[in-house]
């Protein structure tokens, strides 16, 4: 049998190390050696010994079922085998994190991440609760994939130079920068409508932020 469907970037190969890497743009494989964590629904296929839980917020070591306003819940793999990820054909993306780092990512661009990083939901300073902003604020040593509809935006940002992003487009930021909320549009112009442009948020410091080239997500067409 021949095909462009065969080719060997399209074929998985048996892992040589334990942990993540990428298949392609649009997945992530996961060669598990005893437990790693990922979004629940996002696993496309496997092979080995494994095991899939949701967990809840509890003691002895259980794995936080992690509410945003998007959402976003995790399970728990463990075992030994190999574990691919994908959610919606979104582009993936690996981040090493070294001890130290700090990076606090909207829930809905999490994808999978080692177990050897903590992470904890948190309002996003500035905004209030009342806002609906949480993030999750990873910390700790290891790899964490991530995913954006579209290619990502990465923006330097300065003390003297603020960035002010679309709420609904954020996908993160290095989780040392201010954040607050700021109105663009006068009192005048949401009399006339308004231009759609109404808040955002606004970071403030030395970092950076990731924006998607969307503010919206996609809606998925109706069965009936």
């Amino acid at each position: 049998m021949k095909s462009d469907l065969f080719a060997s970037e399209n074929m998985a190969q048996q892992a040589t190390a334990p942990g993540m890497s990428l298949q392609n743009a649009k997945s992530v494989k996961y060669a598990v050696n005893g437990e790693m964590h990922a979004r629940q629904g996002s696993m496309i296929a496997f092979r080995g010994n494994l095991q899939f839980e949701r967990k809840g917020q509890g003691i002895g070591g259980m794995l936080k079922r992690a509410v945003t306003g998007e959402g976003l819940a995790l399970m728990a793999v463990r075992g030994q085998g190999e574990a691919w990820f994908a959610h919606e054909a979104a582009n993936c993306f690996i981040v090493d994190l070294d001890q130290g780092d700090v990076l606090t990512v909207n829930g809905r661009n999490v994808l999978c991440f080692d177990a050897t990083l903590s992470y904890e939901i948190k309002t996003v300073k500035g905004a209030g609760m009342s806002s609906g902003l949480f993030n999750s604020v990873f910390t700790g040593y290891g790899k964490l994939a991530i995913i954006c509809e579209g290619n990502p935006i990465v923006i330097p940002v300065t003390a003297q130079e603020p960035v002010c992003v679309d709420t609904d487009a954020v996908v993160g930021w290095s989780a040392h920068l201010d954040t607050s909320l700021h109105r663009s549009q006068s009192l005048g112009s949401m009399i006339r409508g308004g231009s759609g442009e109404a808040v955002q948020l606004r970071l403030q410091g030395e970092g950076f932020v990731i924006v998607r080239p969307s503010e919206l997500t996609p809606t998925k067409p109706s069965g009936n």
